[in-house]
């Protein structure tokens, strides 16, 4: 008796989990809603390298597959030790981004909405995608590739496994691809933008160059965003702090000026330019900063005050050695 309520135990939770699972899949699916009149023409990317996989490995293959394609020439083998954790068996989605920016690319993470996917694609940027081969309560983990599509066939084409070229239905791919919370990622170069990059979760990708102290490559970043959107407040400062940190203060004086003049509420553009003015030895434009600065507060204030008790220290310290 015993056996038989703890086997109808087992059986009911089993039946449950099926439940759920398809419950999960009950909602429609992102491609029956698009239309092939969007994306009329089939794209492949075809000079996108292929790296078969080894077991496991297949997170430093469609690392390598991408940052081929931005210009970075490496093995899949060279980044295992950066993105493969052994008792994962697999890569995790942090690893991945870390490992793109550490090699001089801008991971940006995409909007998990298929057209963005399919538009990056016809854009000429292949596209990392996280699948679930098997099923949400019993996942098969994979990244492959996304380099090509034909919606009046009903198909995706990806680098995958040992596919060079391996083709799917839409649908199929998209089922896969939900399991794994439409994660995607484009890897760029960082003077190019993805077609569909937003202001403010392209910035944030950028900020860690900033930590990684990679500064020629944030520049380089940073400018690009400001060609898109000139008036970016974020871009413009982070223009002015790269070239800060690279002791190019002129380069830097002339962001921040740009900054505060587009954004004259900004005390954050007033504080930066006055401590690249006070740099030069510009004392009375700096202070003259500083005070904007100060007269327009906000949550950065002691950063201000700071800023100014440091420059009329300086503005003495020089006055005191000429005399």
């Amino acid at each position: 008796m015993l056996e038989t309520k703890a086997a109808r135990a087992v059986a009911g939770g089993f039946l449950f989990l099926v439940v759920l699972a398809i419950a999960g899949c009950a909602t429609p699916l992102q491609s029956e809603r698009l239309s092939p009149a969007a994306f009329p023409e089939p794209v492949e990317l075809t000079a996108v390298a292929f790296f078969p996989q080894d077991e496991y490995q297949c997170g430093p293959a469609a690392l390598a597959t991408v940052l081929g394609w931005a210009g970075i020439d490496i093995a899949p083998a060279a980044l295992a030790p950066e993105v493969y954790l052994p008792a994962r068996q697999g890569s995790l989605q942090l690893e991945m981004l870390a490992a793109a920016r550490r090699h001089g690319t801008v991971p940006y993470v995409l909007r998990p909405v298929l057209d963005d996917l399919l538009a990056e694609v016809k854009a000429g940027h292949p596209v990392v995608v996280l699948q679930n081969l098997a099923f949400s309560w019993y996942p098969k983990w994979h990244y492959a590739v996304v380099v090509g599509f034909d919606l009046a066939r009903d198909e995706m084409v990806l680098r995958s496994g040992l596919e060079r070229r391996h083709v799917v239905p839409l649908a199929t791919f998209e089922r896969t691809w939900r399991r794994g919370d439409y994660w995607a990622v484009v890897v760029m170069p960082p003077d190019r933008l993805p077609h569909t990059a937003q202001e403010t979760p392209y910035l944030q990708a950028v900020v860690g160059f900033e930590r990684l102290q990679r500064w020629e490559d944030a520049a380089r970043a940073y400018r690009a965003a400001a060609a898109r959107w000139p008036e970016s407040l974020g871009a413009q400062l982070g223009i002015g702090n790269s070239r800060y940190a690279l002791k190019d203060i002129a380069g830097a004086e002339r962001a921040y000026r740009a900054a505060a003049a587009a954004h004259p509420e900004s005390g954050i553009a007033f504080n930066n330019l006055a401590q690249a003015l006070a740099d030069q030895g510009r004392w009375r434009e700096a202070e003259d900063a500083v005070t904007r600065a100060l007269t327009l507060g906000g949550p950065h204030l002691n950063t201000f005050e700071t800023t100014a008790a440091e420059i009329r220290g300086k503005k003495n310290t020089t006055a005191d050695k000429r005399e």
